[in-house]
């Protein structure tokens, strides 16, 4: 499992991100402090703490490359 961390801070980055989730096969989950959705669920989303960073676990390595390019505007990166 690989997890990256992401910032879905309005209702038009969270519709992009999951229709871009959406297309790939297996099982991704976002998590924000102690509670855990799946990440193709835009309902689930929405019950998240979307003013905090959001805790994406990529569960199938098999596309991480191509999920990682996709979600790449969503990404914090520690710079």
């Amino acid at each position: 499992m690989t997890s990256i961390m992401i910032h879905l801070d309005s209702v038009e980055k969270v519709k992009s991100f999951v229709n871009i989730i959406s297309v790939f096969d297996g099982e991704y989950d976002l998590g924000s402090d102690r509670y855990v959705v799946d990440a193709k669920s835009i309902m689930g989303i929405f019950s998240l703490d979307l003013s905090k960073p959001l805790r994406l676990d990529i569960h199938d390595e098999r596309e991480l490359e191509k999920v990682q390019q996709k979600l790449a505007e969503f990404a914090i990166t520690n710079s």
